[in-house]
């Protein structure tokens, strides 16, 4: 994996090595020979409630602001599959290269508005709305619907980006005054998130492009199983 920072590599890379290994992943959901399923990835910090109760902890409750001046939360998200990533407009090293990355996964899926896409400004004092909006349009991402480019004060973005299994923080050591990962996270309708990706590796978005139908599958067996 790729880093534009130092401080929090060792933390990263130790999580991401335990993920790897399967340490921060569970799954209550039994599956057959024949079924896929992608495990629930993240760490459980809250007290179990019950025995059963061993899945990782939810992505938290978040209020943002999009592209459009639009306030985004939780619920913009309910019944969706979607996938996260951390970035800011004038990043020097690692985001175009992420950004492209991405803008092949929402090529992929942009017919399905089942997927959805949040990317967060981790420079909040220079990426305005405006700029957010001019970011976008410069990507071709022209409904801000399927594609949220979000802001919000540091220490909301921060603590999303540990609750989406990566890194990003004010470092003035590093060209751009800011340090991040390239981590996609993929996030099920129940706000857990089932796959992290590195951004920078084909190979692995290839993976990402993937898994979502994986997901989707399951999530519409999930709706007709709640339907009945």
């Amino acid at each position: 994996m790729l880093f534009s920072f130092s401080r929090t590599q060792a933390a990263l890379l130790t999580l991401l090595t335990a993920f790897s290994l399967g340490l921060f992943s569970c799954s209550n959901t039994p599956t057959t020979a024949n079924e896929e399923r992608l495990p629930v990835l993240g760490i459980k910090h809250s007290a179990p409630t019950s025995p059963s109760d061993t899945l990782p902890d939810l992505v938290p409750n978040f209020t943002l602001t999009n592209q459009e001046g639009q306030t985004i939360t939780n619920q913009t998200f309910a019944g969706k599959v979607y996938i996260t990533d951390f970035f800011f407009a004038t990043c020097p090293s690692i985001c175009p290269k992420m950004q492209s990355e991405l803008l092949r996964v929402y090529e992929a899926n942009k017919n399905n508005p089942n997927v959805l896409f949040l990317s967060h400004t981790i420079d909040p004092a220079h990426d305005s709305i405006p700029v957010l909006r001019d970011y976008a349009e410069r990507l071709g991402i022209k409904d801000a619907s399927r594609w949220h480019f979000a802001t919000a004060a540091h220490d909301t973005i921060f603590a999303l980006a540990r609750a989406y299994m990566t890194g990003a923080e004010v470092d003035k050591g590093v060209a751009g005054g800011y340090a991040h990962s390239g981590t996609f996270a993929l996030v099920d309708s129940k706000r857990r998130v089932r796959g992290v990706y590195d951004g920078m590796e084909k190979t692995q978005v290839d993976q990402l492009i993937h898994d979502l139908p994986i997901l989707l599958k399951e999530e519409a067996e999930n709706r007709q199983t709640a339907a009945k």
